[in-house]
């Protein structure tokens, strides 16, 4: 009887034989079908070719995936007219998003470490297009269809976000795997910016703001169509694993007892928490206090009859774009070069990145009210810096963290870091700045707007000095990682009349 597991294309989808081989099982496998091992190309089971498809995919869904999210920042003032809400509200938008995004992460997590990975993806987009398309038909009177839209938006987001990466895990390792996961995450900032461009833009060419949300739910489906086409589901582990180290799944509460002590993880995952604090903030507020920062100023005519922040959103999404790509492969390419002096090195550069973007951020908010010029380039600075964290994050993640424990790692660091950074950032943001606002006049509109927003710099500060402290700890975790073995006590899958049960390592040892 063959030991050999069904790849995870042919595996059923409910099926929890998912289990990564190693090289010299993979070979004697398959060393009685006459010559099958060497048409495996790689170990992970999917071609070269196909590899670089499935990358520039998940590319194209997760730039998607940051447009959809962004596309609602770049008409807010158009909304807040429409609906005739105030700032509070307004942050709920956001807020709504990324708590059912947050909490629906952890299941796509677990789910996606023992089934298919692309059938979750391809349901999870399927669902947040059609919602999205929903969304852009919320009548005036009914803004609690628009939050709630807008909630079950991250649903599908919480699909993809925690899947696609540990996919390009199991497709490269090393160097290469830095690579890939630095052109993934390309698309957060790219996407982002183009959220807001789109958004803005479409909203100013149909003379409608709901025109903006229907733009992504098309490109979205065309996303599921390459998906079920063109990606193969990668064996788990496999292009890492030794001979002498197969991987199996543990339970979820064990998982997640081994994270909790692996201090490198927990610590960048706080440090990461910062980002997504600095970043919620800004992405949803920064285009509305720029352009009343523009209205406080006389440079612009107060919003009346919607088209309000297009000039605004354009340009600060121009930025993102921009940034987002300077950031995010210059602290590649820093970090790639300070690691041939420390092992540290990648937790270094996103300290750098955060401390140095807090002062930039701070005098951008400052600036405001004395020139647009000077405000516009310290926001490229202090995003360009907080940038460069993005695709060394998701690295440390994907080294410290064992293969059959990486989407449950990806989707505990999505809740935490949006439990206590952008879920509630934007409505935190809104709140203050509502209760500083002694009257309804352009000054302090702006005025309390931007004190609400000072508090960014000092969350990307805390956020360095978490990074700093998980320097501490990478090499041991990553070393703990690297040659991890499974101990006899832990227990492995094995097919039990047609169904899969998990019994003791010690009960099938002979």
């Amino acid at each position: 009887m063959s030991l050999g597991e069904p790849t995870s294309e042919s595996a059923p989808f409910f099926s929890d034989d998912s289990e990564a081989e190693g090289p010299e099982e993979r070979g004697a496998g398959s060393g009685g079908h006459g010559g099958q091992g060497a048409q495996e190309e790689s170990p992970s089971g999917v071609s070269k070719v196909r590899a670089v498809l499935t990358v520039l995919i998940l590319c194209y869904i997760n730039l998607l995936n940051y447009m959809d999210r962004f596309t609602v920042a770049g008409v807010l003032p158009d909304i807040e007219q429409y609906f005739g809400i105030n700032d509070e509200k307004s942050g709920l938008l956001q807020t709504v998003f990324i708590c059912s995004y947050m909490f629906l992460a952890p299941v796509f997590g677990y789910l996606g470490d023992r089934y298919n990975r692309k059938i979750i993806m391809s349901f999870g987009i399927t669902f947040w297009s059609l919602v999205t398309l929903a969304s852009s038909y919320t009548p005036r009177e009914h803004f609690w269809v628009l939050l709630l839209t807008r909630g079950l938006v991250g649903v599908g987001e919480a699909s993809y976000s925690t899947i696609a990466p540990t996919i390009i895990a199991d497709l490269y390792v090393g160097g290469k795997r830095t690579n890939m996961l630095s052109i993934f995450y390309f698309a957060i900032p790219v996407g982002s910016g183009l959220g807001y461009i789109v958004g803005s833009q479409v909203s100013n060419l149909a003379q409608d703001w709901h025109w903006a949300l229907r733009v992504t739910p098309g490109l979205g489906l065309i996303a599921v169509l390459l998906l079920l086409l063109v990606v193969k589901e990668p064996k788990r582990g496999a292009i890492e694993a030794r001979p002498e180290h197969h991987l199996h799944q543990t339970s979820w509460l064990k998982d997640l007892h081994a994270l909790s002590k692996n201090y490198s993880f927990v610590l960048s995952t706080f440090g990461f928490t910062a980002v997504a604090f600095v970043t919620g903030s800004l992405a949803l507020w920064a285009p509305t206090f720029l352009f009343r920062a523009a209205v406080f100023t006389g440079e612009r005519a107060p919003c009346v009859e919607g088209n309000c922040a297009s000039s605004d959103s354009l340009i600060f999404g121009a930025i993102t774009c921009i940034t987002g790509v300077l950031g995010v492969a210059s602290g590649v390419q820093v970090s790639r070069k300070l690691r041939t002096r420390t092992p540290r090195a990648d937790p270094l550069v996103c300290a750098a990145g955060l401390l140095l973007s807090a002062p930039f951020l701070y005098l951008a908010i400052v600036f405001a009210q004395e020139s647009t010029v000077a405000t516009y380039v310290f926001i490229f600075f202090g995003e360009t810096f907080l940038s460069m964290n993005w695709a060394i994050v998701a690295d440390i993640l994907l080294y410290v963290v064992v293969p059959t424990r990486r989407s449950t790692a990806e989707a505990l660091q999505i809740v935490i870091s949006h439990l206590l950074g952008d879920a509630g950032s934007p409505y935190l943001i809104g709140v203050v700045s509502d209760s500083l606002r002694k009257t309804d006049s352009f000054l302090w509109q702006f005025r309390s707007l931007q004190l609400s927003l000072l508090l960014c710099s000092f969350v990307a500060v805390l956020g360095g000095g978490f990074f700093l402290a998980t320097a501490l700890f990478i090499e041991q975790d990553r070393n703990r990682a690297e040659n991890y073995v499974p101990s006899d006590d832990e227990p492995i899958v094995v097919p039990k009349s047609g169904r899969s049960t998990r019994v003791p390592v010690s009960s099938v040892l002979i």
